[in-house]
């Protein structure tokens, strides 16, 4: 496929996951365009499932780069995060790049930081209530100001960058808890699970 084309991203990934249905139905590959990760519990079982994949993709001659090919690691970066077992953090350069640059100066760049932020919402406990300044100093008719609580918005934000809790995913063979409140304001719920680090809420 050629490069430049403005739908060619959609159209590979189509591409890929007619290539590989049933290994994508039974959850153990993901596929996000051009990146393929397998996924497995052993390391008899990843064999078995990567000389599966590698089959596929010999099959419709596709080329794999060596350079972009780690294998066998139990941690990955993917997308901006890492993936760590049943765990999903923050890549740290990520983060760190944000915390290198200056506050922003305009509406496009608070959109910039916004944008960012928001990717990791799931890790920011009230991100919507921490972000409603900045988002509302993005509004049209609203004259750019970084006024106290747009500062007070801006630096929790980056500060919850830095400090965000690994994710967990939820294990079905583990017991899980479902705490439930209400307030005023509205109503929330958290389903919780004793995992390796204790009972911890499941995201």
């Amino acid at each position: 496929m050629p490069f430049g084309i403005k739908n060619a991203p959609s159209h590979l990934q189509i591409m890929m996951n007619e290539i590989f249905p049933e290994e994508l139905s039974k959850g153990w590959l993901i596929i996000y365009i051009n990146d393929i990760i397998v996924c497995s519990k052993t390391w008899e079982e990843h064999m078995y499932r990567f000389s599966r994949g590698l089959t596929k993709v010999q099959s419709v001659n596709m080329k794999i780069s060596l350079k972009k090919f780690p294998f066998g690691f139990k941690e990955l970066k993917a997308l901006g995060n890492v993936v760590f077992g049943l765990s999903l953090g923050i890549e740290k350069n990520k983060v760190a790049e944000v915390l290198l640059k200056p506050m922003p100066l305009n509406k496009m760049g608070i959109q910039s930081f916004l944008g960012f932020a928001g990717y990791y919402r799931q890790h920011i406990k009230d991100f919507a209530s921490i972000a409603r300044p900045l988002y509302k100093l993005c509004d049209k008719e609203t004259v750019f100001e970084m006024t106290v609580d747009r500062v007070k918005a801006f630096e929790s934000l980056r500060e919850s960058l830095t400090t965000a809790p690994l994710l967990l995913m939820l294990y079905f063979k583990l017991p899980s808890k479902l705490y439930i409140d209400a307030s005023g304001d509205g109503l929330g719920a958290a389903l919780h699970q004793v995992q390796i680090m204790n009972d911890k809420p499941v995201e």
